[in-house]
């Protein structure tokens, strides 16, 4: 298992995984348990339910295998699953009222950005983009006072690491809804309910199913009354996740902790290959020893992760020949699959953003960002190592002169 400072996962929580479900099915007694796609269930009278199932949105025993299991993986009370990790989002937007004030990271994921911006606009609530791994940040709270703050870390795609521990205690003494969203590590790298936060939001879609082949979200509650008014609202909004995405995530969950320790052995090997590689002008990696948040992450994450953002020197014609030369990364959103992937930000994930928005983040044409994979670590660096030859290639000469 991934593991920093000698931490590992504990025993019980990966056996807990692989395990949930079984045995759920006692009148057949199959091992797996089965898909309950039924939309409505018997009443035994009217007005009077056989158990706590009457229609799927509001509940089903498949899907509620699922919330336990993730529930169970963050340490919370309990857990919605959501229909995409959007959805997830926009369910926790619903705590904020005209007037109520959300603070979001600067550099949050191009499709948060877009709906907190939106949800401003029409006047459902008042947002500030803020850069929460800067000690100046802590001030602007107090003196804002916002009804929630939102986290991301590492941030998405330049994997700044902010500091949850800090900013849940401060969401404490002012009263605000501390929310971190948690997807681009899993609960396998990073627990922020035991840091403190309120609420974790996950877009399962990504390393929670794994497989590139469901789109689901999640929000996990600290406690009841949290988890109350997240349930109500997913079942009011009508986002609650489908029986069958919600079988293929507890099939992909069963193998999250010995995917996660072969994605992040990976993603070291790559980023090594990258640090050595004069197309390259910088490496995005909280494993790196002069990352700003390097610290932090050593703190408060038992994994690396296996995301990496990196700026080539040649901007974006490097960019169009790194991708036009690479093989085993597919050019494709998302992130978390068993299949390496690489995007480009500035057209791509957060091509939703206005320019000076993106500007701002620190997102630049020569950006791209890796989701390394599960494949055979030699073949993705090798692959890698004649991508970036090609970009080299593509540098004007005196961008070569200064690397």
């Amino acid at each position: 298992m991934s593991s920093l400072n000698g931490r590992r996962t504990p025993k019980s929580r990966v056996t807990g995984t692989v395990r949930a479900g079984l045995g759920a099915d006692s009148p057949h007694r199959s091992v797996m348990p089965p898909i309950h796609l039924s939309s409505n269930y018997f009443f035994d009278a009217p007005g009077e339910q056989h158990g706590k199932y009457d229609y799927t949105r509001t509940a089903n025993p498949t899907r509620d295998l699922v919330a336990d299991a993730i529930a169970e993986l963050e340490g919370g009370c309990g857990a919605a699953v959501t229909s995409s990790g959007m959805s997830a989002i926009a369910v926790l937007t619903r705590f904020l009222s005209a007037g109520d004030l959300l603070m979001a990271p600067r550099d949050c994921y191009g499709g948060s950005h877009r709906l907190f911006s939106a949800e401003a606009e029409r006047g459902s609530y008042d947002v500030r983009f803020f850069k929460p791994w800067e000690e100046r940040s802590f001030d602007l709270a107090r003196a804002l006072r916002p009804r929630m703050i939102w986290l991301e870390t590492p941030s998405n795609p330049i994997l700044r690491i902010t500091d949850i521990a800090a900013w849940a205690r401060l969401a404490r003494d002012i009263g605000a809804i501390c929310v971190v969203d948690n997807t681009f590590l899993s609960p396998v790298n990073q627990r922020p309910l035991e840091l403190g936060a309120d609420l974790v939001v996950h877009s399962t879609t990504k390393f929670l199913n794994g497989h590139s082949d469901v789109v689901g979200g999640a929000v996990i509650a600290a406690d009841e009354g949290l988890l109350e008014d997240v349930a109500w609202w997913t079942n009011a909004m009508g986002v609650s996740g489908a029986p069958f995405d919600a079988y293929l995530t507890l099939r992909g969950m069963r193998t999250l902790h010995a995917r996660s320790r072969v994605h992040e052995e990976n993603a070291l090997r790559v980023v090594d290959a990258l640090v050595g590689s004069g197309a390259v002008a910088k490496v995005n990696h909280p494993s790196l020893a002069g990352h700003p948040g390097h610290e932090i992450a050593a703190r408060q994450q038992s994994g690396w992760g296996s995301l990496i953002s990196f700026e080539l020197r040649g901007g974006r014609p490097a960019v169009d020949a790194f991708v036009d030369g690479i093989r085993h990364f597919a050019l494709a959103e998302s992130l978390g699959g068993v299949e390496s992937l690489v995007s480009h930000p500035w057209t791509m994930t957060h091509a939703s953003m206005d320019a000076p928005a993106r500007v701002a983040a620190g997102i630049g044409e020569g950006l791209l960002r890796f989701s390394v994979g599960i494949e055979a670590a030699e073949d993705l660096v090798a692959d890698v190592e004649r991508a970036l030859e090609r970009a080299h290639g593509a540098c004007p000469r005196t961008a070569i002169e200064v690397a």
